[in-house]
This record gives structure tokens, C-alpha cells and sequence, in this order.
């Protein structure tokens, strides 16, 4: 792992959240775009060298709804930079962590992701991030 690429924070109105955030890091968002496939919507801010990224559910059975019906608003992951994601999963899945997709998938801002079941990281939940090849 390279460096923290971004942390994710569940939010219930990504409108309100993008205002409050604009305020607090005075710059609007600077990428916003919906993951249908994971039924959320997100926006992304930068703060100096680090991003922050707004998820709000678009349907109830999506994670990020499940995820603020169980613990409210608030951190949702720490996603963290890898140069190969599949070499990195089956490294992770050697050492004993609880892979929760067996391939990559595309996410948000870009990247291919794969995450890490919180019970086997001190019940934080961790997502791997690369860059998607250009298309």
C-alpha cells in the first residue's frame, strides 16, 4: 500500500454534506458522480493533499443505506493506493483478511476497488484502490 487515497464518509443528504463541506474546505467538490452498480452517489473533495469522499445511498438495500440505518452518519472506510490490486488481494487473503469481492470492480473517481471485512481490521473497513486502465 502507497498512501491513504482517500477516506469515505456516509452521508444521509449529499447536498446538505456537499454545502457544509464547500464551507468547511472553501472549494466546491471537485468530481461528483453516481455508482449505480452500488447504489450511491458521491462526491469528492480535496483537502491540501487528500481527497474526501461524500456517499449517499440511492436505494435502501445499497451498503452505504445499510451502513447509516446500523451507525448513523460518519466515516464509512480508508481506502488506501495499491500498484497492483489483484496481487494485493491475494496477498491480503494469504495473510488471513476476509477479501469481500474476489475480483475488482469499478468505483468511483476512476479506480478499480476491493474491500476488506471490517472483522478482520479492527472493524474499520478497508478499501483497496487502483487506477482503471484507460479505456
Amino acid at each position: 500500500m502507497r498512501k491513504i487515497e482517500h477516506i469515505g464518509i456516509a452521508v444521509k443528504d449529499l447536498g446538505a454534506s456537499n454545502a457544509l463541506f464547500e464551507k468547511l474546505f472553501g472549494q466546491p467538490p471537485y468530481k461528483m458522480e453516481e455508482v449505480a452498480s452500488e447504489g450511491v452517489k458521491t462526491s469528492f473533495f480535496m483537502a491540501g493533499p487528500n481527497k474526501i469522499e461524500l456517499l449517499e445511498a440511492t436505494r435502501q438495500d445499497s451498503p452505504i443505506a445499510k451502513y447509516i440505518e446500523k451507525k448513523g452518519e460518519g466515516i464509512h472506510h480508508i481506502a488506501f493506493d495499491v500498484e497492483d490490486i489483484r496481487a494485493e488481494i491475494e496477498r491480503l487473503r494469504e495473510e488471513g483478511f476476509i477479501v469481500l469481492n474476489d475480483t475488482p470492480k469499478k468505483g468511483a473517481d476512476n479506480k478499480l476497488v476491493a474491500f476488506l471485512h471490517p472483522k478482520t481490521t479492527n472493524g474499520v473497513l478497508i478499501e483497496l484502490c487502483q487506477d482503471a486502465p484507460q479505456e
